[in-house]
């Protein structure tokens, strides 16, 4: 079967043609990110209308770098939520419309399951007949899966396709967020994650070559966890606000935001920023490196502690914090005592993509589902989760 799949929920845009649910053969995305570092953040008025501009340029590529005609096409899928109300529609509407003027079946798509589908599809050919399993090399359930993408921080228990039982979630900034606001915080620009990243290797690797240890560097910044105990919940709403504390002391650091520091200055992260400025630390980039960190800690020993509970075999991630090296290495740190297998996407099915689209439709489509013509954006969409 051969899904063409749409993706619109924010500022990229997508369309691939995926052959049973796994095998890539188009996957074509247009970026935004140029149009909207201007501003720190995406601009969801200018996002649609770049929407409107790409999305043919796109679905022609995909077909075209599949080979594909239409009537090659099995079924078609379009992001609904959850998303941007304005990006999402365009997405929606043309997939919608396409489907009706070529009579194929259509499937609307939570952008969060698809990210968790993100981990079935895989490089290279389908096998020929009798040459392996169809479906060699999935994801083996029950699993976990943490989902950290964009607004979304939730540990969920995957016990077979369709099937999510929450663990926990946010209860404020979701990791994502607080990637993208201490960015802005540090003056590190936008996209936050790749930002702070790139700042926290630098770091790491100059002292390496200094041979002074990181974990010593990092008692500059001793930045709080909330580890909420007795919940698989997550809380980085007061990581971020001790970021803003530090970097309004540290010399340097967001001289625009100084000027707020006035009612905050008996916090003891701004003293904390102040005498560590004043002792010569490399302030943005120690700063990054510290607060990547204290995500990774608690997103990491959450989800080793659930997989232990649930006693799984596999962890997956999803999302685009998945594309975190310091959380993937941390994660299969924590891992390999329990003999759990860890599994992530390639870098680039991390993001948003519409590769991901198209398989997730395609396990729905397995199951006889389909949606009529009259279904309509959902911008705060959750996952379907079933009781526990």
């Amino acid at each position: 079967m051969l899904v063409l799949g749409i993706e619109s929920s924010c500022d990229e845009t997508g369309a691939a043609i995926v052959q049973d649910g796994r095998y890539l053969l188009s996957n074509i995305v247009a970026s935004q990110i140029e149009v909207h570092n201007r501003y720190g953040g995406v601009v969801p008025e200018v996002a649609s209308r770049q929407q409107l501009t790409a999305i043919i340029p796109v679905l022609e590529a995909a077909l075209e770098q599949a080979h594909c005609g239409w009537d090659d096409v099995d079924a078609i899928a379009a992001t609904y939520g959850p998303g941007l109300a304005g990006s999402l529609l365009v997405g929606l509407t043309v997939g919608k419309s396409l489907a009706l003027a070529r009579t194929k079946p259509f499937v609307g798509v939570n952008h969060l399951e698809a990210h968790i589908y993100a981990n079935w599809l895989r490089q290279g050919e389908q096998p020929q007949a009798g040459v392996g399993a169809i479906n060699e090399g999935d994801p083996e359930f029950p699993l976990i899966c943490l989902v950290v993408s964009g607004a979304h921080s939730e540990l969920v228990l995957v016990r077979e396709h369709g099937h999510y039982e929450l663990l926990g979630q946010t209860r404020d900034d979701a990791a994502g967020e607080a990637f993208d606001k201490v960015a802005r915080i540090l003056g590190l620009g936008y996209p936050g994650g790749p930002a702070i990243q790139q700042a926290a290797q630098r770091v790491e690797e100059e002292l390496r070559q200094q041979k002074k240890s990181l974990k010593q560097a990092r008692k500059a910044y001793l930045l709080p966890r909330a580890w909420l105990r007795g919940t698989y919940d997550f809380s980085f709403s007061g990581l971020k606000t001790a970021m803003l504390h530090l970097a309004e002391g540290a010399t340097g650091v967001a001289p625009e935001l100084r000027s707020t520091g006035q009612a905050k200055q008996g916090s003891r992260y701004a003293r904390m920023g102040e005498q560590a400025a004043q002792a010569g630390a490399p302030d943005v980039a120690l700063l990054a490196s510290s607060f990547q960190e204290a995500i990774v800690d608690v997103l990491a020993v959450k989800t080793r502690q659930a997989a232990q509970e649930y006693n799984v075999k596999q962890v997956v991630l999803a999302g685009g914090v998945a594309a975190n090296a310091s959380l993937r290495e941390r994660l299969q740190r924590e891992l390999t005592p329990l003999h759990v297998r860890l599994s992530y996407p390639p870098i680039e099915f991390c993001t948003d993509n519409a590769a991901m689209i198209a398989s997730a439709a395609f396990f729905h489509l397995s199951r006889g589902e389909r949606h009529g013509l009259d279904l309509d954006v959902q911008p705060g969409l959750s996952l379907p989760f079933v009781q526990r």
